[in-house]
C-alpha cells in the first residue's frame, strides 16, 4: 500500500505542491472562495496575506499587538483578520483566523531569482490544524478532514 492510498484511506485530502526557484512549495488556495497562491513554510508559525491584498480576499482587520518576526533581526507590525474560510484543494477551514503583514520584502526576494509573486504563506497553524503529511518526493500535502 502506498502512502497515497494509506492517508486517503484514513480520511485525509491530496493537494498538489509545485516547486519554485527558491527551493519553496506554492499551493493554490482560496481564501473567501478567491484564489490565490501560497508558499508553503512550515518554519511561519501562522498563515500570511500580503496586506495589500486584504480587498481582493475579502478580509476585514483590526490591528494586532502581535509582531511578526522572520529570519532577521525586525518586527513586522501585523493586522488580523478573524473569521475567514480557507480552501486548500478539497481540505476547508471556517472561522479561520489570518494575519496580513506587508509580503513586499518576499515578494522582492522572488523576483530577484526569476520567481513569481506569491499572494500569501501557508503556515504551521494550517498544517497542525490539518495534521498535516508532506511528501516531498511526490509532492504531495496532505490534510486530514475532520
Amino acid at each position: 500500500m502506498s502512502l497515497s492510498e494509506f492517508l486517503l484511506n484514513k480520511s485525509y485530502f491530496k493537494i498538489k505542491m509545485h516547486p519554485i526557484a527558491s527551493n519553496h512549495f506554492k499551493i493554490i488556495s482560496k481564501i473567501n472562495g478567491v484564489k490565490g497562491v501560497f508558499i508553503l513554510d512550515t518554519g511561519a508559525s501562522t498563515t500570511f496575506i500580503d496586506l495589500k491584498l486584504k480587498e481582493k480576499f475579502k478580509l476585514t482587520s483590526h490591528p494586532s499587538i502581535v509582531k511578526a518576526r522572520g529570519a532577521g533581526p525586525d518586527k513586522i507590525d501585523t493586522l488580523l483578520s478573524k473569521n475567514n474560510t480557507l480552501s486548500i484543494g478539497k481540505w476547508v477551514k471556517t472561522r479561520f483566523p489570518i494575519a496580513l503583514i506587508d509580503l513586499s520584502y518576499v515578494n522582492d526576494a522572488f523576483e530577484s531569482i526569476n520567481s513569481s509573486a506569491v499572494d500569501g504563506i501557508i503556515g504551521a497553524d494550517i498544517l497542525k490544524k490539518g495534521f498535516a503529511v508532506i511528501d516531498y518526493e511526490k509532492r504531495y500535502l496532505y490534510l486530514k478532514h475532520k
